[in-house]
């Protein structure tokens, strides 16, 4: 796979063995296929209580991928998946698989013009979506080569007393279709495969695609992921290797999103490929975020850090005896000095015996390439690559590696590097360069560090870095600082226009709940920035308020942010003038 094997400081992390992972030149159903045929009556998915084990989940995999065939769907065809964590999105994802078709996932969320764009430019031929969103794909179907929808309801895999209740109060006020020529529902659609007595098993490879993402990307604009059935089947070895003590059984509570990267990889195929119960949860509420946790004792606990401000708020967990965890994973964004504190101190005084893990991975490499582990769990870092995944640093623009401790742009190469940009070979040749060592390395567009073990640290993105009068100035520092105040909850810093200086940082704060931001408040975190920052690097401008914008993943919006900011600076320029 390798032309030369690059350099890896991090390897006395990783027994000889475990740093050779071997990839089975197989598709995803078949992986996790061989973990229900050892493990048929163990649960693999947990729907609201419902549970559905190995065994028949890869029945149920296998009607629904006869259905596809006799509805026309052909090796290499695809098929949108418009889905939250529901059984039949992941069902559908391995049924399209074990067929050879390539699934395109995208948020349920999306505005209709996205969802038409999202279909056209992966060439889909067939959706399968959830209901609700039914009435926005009606009036763009018509602009795309969609010739059938399959429409899923939120309470078709509920237990019997949950779907009814669901029914009365939410499920008769969704629209439905008036014709259904075009569209059929779950329940019709899998009948179908009744029909369907041919072949229709596709022998696939590793080096075959499997699946389309979206994601922003390194340049932020919004473009398709092309991963294959290695590119996965290798995230699942990794973490079978990283995370030893998770046995089948073991419950993971699927939180992130399966049309994400970290959810679908991480917390959805992993889990399947460790044996474990998936817990999918479709929607995340922050207020009933404990009685998820208290009801399903989990294992593996995977989220954002703004999941992690709900655990730390909410007064449910007071009490709780927690000591089943294994593994608290932090992804998607990084987490602060601050944060990471909280978290730790969270879990030492709810009976866990752990550290969170803090991850980093972009969708161009399955959303998780290393992590803060065992003994390479070193504060606040993301950690070290994933076995049989290696990094670098390189000075901005090049491809040569910074001494150990310096600042540069992290690259990634290994077997979970995307094969590229759907349809966009331009921006695919940008991020993937073929160095020196004729090895292709991902270019992340992401700043970090390497010490001497090979343990990184994630500084921010090239691109929220702020040149002010020709400094560098770091946003993720003068967060860290201001957060450091104790009535601050949260700090988000973003690049504001000066006619002057070019940019300045401009400090958007969430304060504690109960706490104003009084006249004295605001001197005191004037003066802490004063006092722990360069000149440069004090923001121009500070702006309170009671929450910040969110993604629809649940990121903090940087870029609703900086177009505020660009905003603001107008008005204080007119004002000026």
């Amino acid at each position: 796979m390798f032309h030369r094997t690059p350099k890896a400081p991090w390897k006395k992390y990783y027994s000889k063995k475990d740093r050779q992972v071997e990839i089975p030149d197989i598709s995803l159903y078949k992986i996790i296929k061989e973990q229900a045929l050892m493990n048929p009556n163990n649960v693999a998915i947990d729907y609201f209580g419902k549970k559905i084990t190995y065994k028949n989940f890869i029945k149920e995999i296998d009607k629904a991928a006869r259905s596809f065939r006799c509805y026309g769907i052909r090796p290499g065809d695809v098929v949108t998946i418009c889905m939250p964590n529901m059984p039949e999105g992941v069902i559908s994802f391995y049924a399209l698989n074990k067929i050879g078709a390539i699934a395109n996932m995208i948020h349920p969320l999306s505005a209709e013009e996205e969802i038409k764009n999202y279909l056209n430019e992966a060439d889909s031929v067939m959706l399968v979506a959830v209901d609700i969103c039914y009435e926005k794909i009606e009036r763009i179907l018509s602009e795309t080569k969609v010739y059938k929808v399959i429409l899923v309801s939120a309470n078709d895999s509920m237990p019997k007393a949950l779907s009814l209740g669901y029914t009365l109060t939410k499920g008769l006020k969704i629209r439905k279709p008036k014709s259904m020529e075009v569209y059929t529902f779950w329940k019709d659609f899998i009948k179908k495969s009744e029909l369907y007595n041919y072949e229709y098993e596709v022998k696939s490879k590793k080096d075959i695609t499997s699946v389309i993402l979206h994601s922003g990307g390194t340049t932020g604009i919004p473009k398709g992921i092309v991963l294959t059935n290695g590119n996965l089947n290798a995230l699942a070895l990794q973490v079978k290797i990283v995370f030893k003590d998770i046995v089948p059984g073991d419950k993971i509570l699927a939180i992130m999103p399966i049309f994400h990267g970290f959810g679908l990889g991480v917390s959805v195929h992993s889990g399947f490929v460790l044996g474990a119960e998936v817990v999918l949860v479709p929607q995340f509420s922050a207020k009933t975020f404990d009685n998820l946790v208290k009801r399903n004792k989990p294992q593996v606990i995977v989220g954002v850090p703004t999941l992690f401000e709900a655990l730390l708020n909410n007064k449910g967990f007071n009490g709780m005896d927690m000591s089943y965890v294994k593994h608290f994973v932090s992804g998607g964004d990084s987490l602060t000095e601050k944060q990471n504190d909280s978290i730790n101190e969270f879990l030492r005084n709810h009976g866990c015996n752990i550290k969170v893990e803090q991850g980093y991975g972009m969708t161009e490499s399955v959303a998780a390439t290393a992590l803060a582990f065992g003994k390479a769990n070193k504060p606040c870092t993301i950690g070290i690559p994933f076995p049989g995944n290696y990094f670098k640093i390189v000075a901005k623009g090049t491809q040569e590696e910074v001494k150990f401790g310096e600042v540069g742009e992290i690259c990634v190469c290994g077997p979970t590097v995307m094969q590229g940009y759907y349809n966009n070979e331009k921006e695919t040749n940008l991020v993937l360069q073929i160095h020196k060592d004729g090895n292709i390395w991902l270019h992340t567009g992401d700043i970090g560090t390497m010490d001497e073990d090979g343990v990184i640290t994630y500084v921010q993105r090239l691109k929220r870095m702020i040149i002010s009068s020709g400094y560098n100035v770091y946003p993720q520092q003068i967060e860290q600082v201001i957060e450091t105040h104790p009535e601050v909850l949260k700090c988000t810093v973003v690049a504001m226009p000066h006619k002057y200086k070019v940019q300045v940082a401009k400090a958007y704060i969430v304060l504690k709940e109960g706490i104003s931001p009084s006249g004295s408040l605001k001197k005191e975190i004037k003066e802490l920035c004063e006092k722990n920052l360069s000149k440069f690097s004090i923001p121009y401008d500070y702006e309170y308020r009671k929450s910040l914008p969110k993604t629809l993943i649940g990121k903090v919006d940087y870029k609703q942010l900086e177009r505020e900011a660009i905003e603001k600076s107008i008005e204080m320029e007119e004002q000026e003038s």
